[in-house]
């Protein structure tokens, strides 16, 4: 009960947070730089969470750092999959000619003309995008609330279980409904019918959220590698989001290479700090004891973690 009163707050924030993607073309003037500072800003919190959050807990979960990597290059493949089938990370500017050409206008020549890709809108329809990106929100919904199910259960995160994955999937979200809409308008649809796809969008990740914990619900004493492996997966899925977010950038704007490398390492400083507080709050929840300590459970010892394989985590949820 607790996991899911958390994942209804986190959930209507996203829900706000796509709705404000498809509204950001009228809010703001969305400047190619802009786009790219706020996606290398996001990038660099994905990379973060993923290195110093999602793949440790993980570890801690399956009880061995190889079976984590082993799930993690799983949800890496399958992210660039989706990515190549759907072209689900085509971030694009408000201006709808840079959705029907593929290019960027920033100002500046490009060497390399692979850059500009004008086949790929163009052969895949906004349904596709769309269908792809909702497979992607989807697993964003199963990593949050792997996050915050763990979070509980390690006595993580200083009263806000899962806020690293959170801030990751809710700051990408806008990005993700702005690529939507932009290509819905590039085809001609209404605002009406723009905002009725991007709102249906939006639900995707907490129902996610909600089937991923009602499931472990059912799991009982099985559920623990479960949430070790959804963590690791979506170590996988966030890194190869974000190094296809930043390597185009690194690689084709290099006139703004230090501003955005400050963004990068802005959402990556970010990332540790929660870290930091995290690892801060479960100290101060154990009293500076091992991690490993021991509960009673009608009269039989339990090691908190891995040493009992069918570790019960729905006890402590």
């Amino acid at each position: 009960m607790m996991a899911m009163s958390y994942l209804a707050i986190y959930g209507m924030l996203i829900i706000l947070a796509s709705l404000l993607g498809g509204w950001l073309p009228s809010l703001v003037a969305l400047t190619h730089q802009r786009m790219q500072m706020m996606v290398s800003a996001v990038a660099g919190l994905m990379l973060g969470v993923a290195f110093f959050n999602l793949l440790p807990h993980a570890a801690e979960f399956l009880g061995s750092f190889d079976r984590a990597l082993v799930w993690t290059m799983g949800g890496l493949l399958t992210m660039f999959l989706l990515m190549r089938a759907f072209h689900t990370h085509q971030h694009v500017v408000s201006d709808p000619a840079s959705v029907t050409d593929g290019a960027h206008d920033c100002g500046h020549g490009h060497h390399d003309q692979k850059h500009h890709r004008p086949e790929g809108p163009r052969r895949f329809s906004w349904i596709g995008m769309a269908a792809g990106l909702s497979l992607h929100t989807l697993i964003d919904g199963i990593a949050l609330a792997a996050a915050v199910e763990s979070d509980i259960l390690l006595a993580h995160s200083g009263g806000f279980p899962g806020i690293g994955t959170f801030l990751a999937v809710a700051l990408h979200k806008p990005l993700d409904s702005l690529a939507i809409t932009a290509l819905m308008a590039s085809r001609g649809w209404s605002p009406r019918s723009r905002q009725a796809i991007n709102f249906a969008y939006s639900l995707v990740c907490p129902y996610g959220a909600v089937l991923f914990v009602l499931g472990i619900g059912q799991l009982g004493q099985n559920a623990s590698p479960t949430v070790g492996g959804a963590l690791a997966f979506a170590a996988g899925v966030f890194l190869c989001i974000a190094l296809a977010d930043l390597l185009p950038e690194v690689e084709f704007h290099s006139h703004n290479r230090i501003s955005l490398s400050a963004a990068l390492l802005a959402g990556v400083a970010l990332a540790y700090t929660l870290g930091i507080v995290e690892q801060h709050s479960h100290s101060h929840v154990h009293g500076g004891q091992e991690h490993g300590h021991l509960h009673e459970d009608g009269g039989q010892e339990h090691s908190h973690f891995r040493s009992d394989p069918h570790w019960n985590l729905s006890r402590d949820r």
